[in-house]
């Protein structure tokens, strides 16, 4: 008998795992996910580019099936997975696994929301659901990293991995979700692996069109799994063929033991770091350290120049072009500036210690930020280096007018293995991104999310994050 493929390896996984085998630190690290995933897409709705993609949803009409974040009326399962996933990654405040460096949950998430509530799932399979769309997507994300140049190769090619894996994630997710067998989740695989997309450019130059890349990966991933319901098929071979995903996209380049190494026994879910500040996650080190020398008392009016020590592949998304890092125009681009990262952790802020009121258009152009700005210097770390993409370290040194050197180290990133946020902190964040609900509503959202797993459908829970 032939060797099963890849892809039919990952659509056994995920159509097979039994829910009640599920680990119980997975299924708590699921229920986080979700809760954080619905305060992000509430405290996104304000967004321009979030109230587009809301218009666009309402332009397309549809039998309604899923609940959409921002919106009275139910939409089409696909388009609500489209709506949430926008919503879910435009704060970039989304979870990241390391060392593949993508967000799972805005894509996965989002997607098998959508399809729970399409097909009255009970909540236990919409947990496993997602449990296991969120290791598929990391699976393929580590495939195409490459221990070597400690680097993602989707990166290397300008792609985005986040919505690119997160589309097949998504789609096993969604696929389980609609009762599909392995072979309909395999199916679903194939399919969704031509629908994956996402380019990276906005990053160094401009634009919005990254925050809907979640988006379109989670109405991709609700499509295909609903195309292979109704017949369509996709290739067996969808990722290790000639013609398949990793020739596609990366060339040949992938670590096919990444997807069936510990398959079921050997759980990434858990390891997916949390977000404390909503901010390109290369950045996060340097809050921690400029937050950490103003508590030792840094005097900022006394600063006469800033080096932020980071991983050198990190140096081109936070500190490239250096004069436009320095100068971001909108508090999104801010979100991606090494120097403002450090500014804002100097200053203080809300939150867990930077926030997302921090990250607006104005404070992007405030003159004393704009001065701290312009004296911070940008740099590769042999230090941070050798740790990266494990971590995304940061050494940051301050030289005051004294010829004092103050120097601050932040090797492991808070929300991590390492550092991980307490259920206090996860609240926190969640109470503040949910600041436009009413008290009482983000309590019982809190209770639904907390028993997802025991809730007979997603329903009730669907039902409350429009409620004012």
């Amino acid at each position: 008998m032939a060797e099963p493929t890849l892809g039919r390896h990952l659509a056994t996984f995920a159509a097979d795992t039994a829910a009640e085998t599920l680990p119980d630190e997975v299924v708590a690290s699921v229920r986080a996910r979700v809760l954080d995933v619905l305060g992000l897409c509430v405290a996104a709705r304000p967004l321009p580019t979030s109230q587009a993609a809301l218009a666009y949803v309402e332009e397309q009409g549809g039998r309604g099936q899923a609940t959409v974040v921002g919106l009275n009326e139910k939409a089409p399962a696909a388009l609500a997975a489209f709506a949430n996933g926008v919503l879910a990654h435009s704060l970039d405040y989304d979870d990241t696994h390391l060392p593949s460096v993508l967000h799972p949950s805005a894509s996965v998430v989002p997607a098998a929301l959508a399809a729970a509530e399409a097909s009255g799932a009970s909540g236990q399979e919409t947990v496993a659901a997602i449990a296991v769309g969120l290791e598929v997507c990391v699976r393929l994300g580590m495939a195409g990293y490459d221990p070597a140049a400690g680097n993602s190769v989707f990166f290397e090619h300008g792609q985005h991995a986040t919505s690119i894996c997160g589309t097949l994630g998504g789609a096993v997710a969604a696929a389980r979700l609609l009762k599909l067998d392995a072979d309909g989740a395999l199916d679903a695989l194939g399919v969704s692996a031509s629908m994956a997309a996402g380019l990276i450019e906005s990053n160094r130059n401009g634009g919005t069109v990254k925050r809907i890349h979640c988006g379109w990966a989670a109405h991709a991933a609700v499509s295909a799994a609903q195309l292979a319901r109704h017949g369509v098929t996709g290739p067996p071979t969808v990722l290790e063929g000639r013609f398949g995903f990793f020739q596609a996209f990366l060339r040949g380049e992938f670590d096919g033991d990444e997807i069936v190494r510990g398959l079921g026994t050997d759980w990434a879910v858990p390891g997916i770091f949390f977000k404390p500040y909503p901010a390109n996650h290369f950045t996060h080190a340097a809050i921690d350290a400029a937050i950490a020398l103003r508590e030792r008392g840094l005097p900022l009016d006394e600063i006469e120049s800033i080096t932020l020590g980071v991983p050198t592949p990190t140096v081109r998304t936070i500190g490239q072009p250096i004069e436009r890092k320095r100068a971001p125009q909108t508090g999104y681009e801010a979100q991606f500036s090494g120097p403002y990262a450090v500014v804002a952790g100097l200053v203080g802020g809300g939150g867990l210690g930077v926030d997302l009121a921090d990250f607006t258009d104005a404070l992007a152009h405030d003159p004393q930020r704009r001065a701290l700005m312009a004296l911070v210097d940008v740099v590769g770390d042999e230090r941070c280096d050798a740790i990266f993409p494990h971590q995304f370290p940061a050494v940051l040194r301050v030289v005051t007018r004294d010829g004092r050197e103050w120097v601050q180290e932040v090797l492991a990133n808070r929300g991590g293995p390492q550092r991980p946020l307490s259920d206090a902190e996860l609240a926190v964040k969640f109470r503040t991104n949910a600041a436009a609900l009413p008290e009482a509503t983000a309590d019982r959202i809190t209770e639904e999310v907390h028993r997802l797993d025991r809730a007979p459908d997603v329903h009730g829970l669907m039902g409350l994050i429009n409620r004012r």
